[in-house]
C-alpha cells in the first residue's frame, strides 16, 4: 500500500488590480517539487497563456508570473490541503478548501473565477458554493492527463480569458 501524506497548496498570486482568479484543484507533485504553479512540463497552462496573450513564451517562472500580473490575473487553488498518492485529482482524499470568499473580499476587483478543470469547479461547488456578483467560467484542463483535446483546441477555449479582463 502506498502511504499518502498531506500536501498543501501555494499562497495565491494576486495583486490589487487582479480581475480574474484562475483556480486549479491542487498543485501536482512536480509543481510542489519546483514550487511553481503549473510546474509540470506536461501541463500546457503557461504555453496556453502566452499564446492567448500573443507573447513570446518563456520558461522562466518570473516571466510567467510577470505575464499574469500584467494581465490582471490571479492564481490559486480551490483546495488548501489534501492527501494524494499521485498528481491525479481522482486520488485526492481528505481535502480542505482555501478561503476563496475571504480572498474575494480582500481583492474586490476580482469579478470572474476561472476553473482550470471540471474537478476544480466541483470542489468549489462542494466547499464554497455560489458567490454573488462573480462570474464562474470552467475551461478545459491544461493538464497532460487531458489528452483528448489538442493544444490548439485548449487555446481556442482559453481565449475566453481575454473577454474577462
Amino acid at each position: 500500500m502506498i502511504e499518502q501524506s498531506r500536501i498543501h497548496s501555494f499562497k495565491p498570486v494576486v495583486c490589487t488590480d487582479s480581475k480574474v482568479l484562475i483556480l486549479g484543484t491542487m498543485p501536482s507533485i512536480k509543481s510542489l517539487e519546483q514550487q511553481e504553479y503549473y510546474g509540470n512540463r506536461q501541463n500546457v497552462f503557461w504555453k496556453i497563456l502566452f499564446v492567448v496573450f500573443e507573447e513570446e513564451y518563456s520558461d522562466l517562472y518570473t516571466d510567467k508570473l510577470a505575464l499574469v500580473k500584467r494581465k490582471n490575473i490571479a492564481l490559486w487553488d480551490v483546495l488548501q490541503s489534501c492527501e494524494r498518492k499521485s498528481s491525479l485529482d481522482s486520488d485526492i482524499i481528505g481535502e480542505e478548501a482555501n478561503d476563496i470568499k475571504g480572498l474575494l473580499v480582500e481583492y474586490p476587483n476580482i469579478m470572474t473565477l476561472v476553473f482550470s478543470s471540471q474537478k476544480a469547479k466541483q470542489y468549489f461547488t462542494k466547499y464554497i458554493g455560489e458567490v454573488s456578483g462573480v462570474t464562474l467560467v470552467t475551461l478545459p484542463s491544461p493538464s497532460g492527463a487531458n489528452a483528448r483535446m489538442s493544444l490548439s483546441e485548449k487555446v481556442r477555449h482559453w481565449q475566453e480569458l481575454k473577454t474577462r479582463l
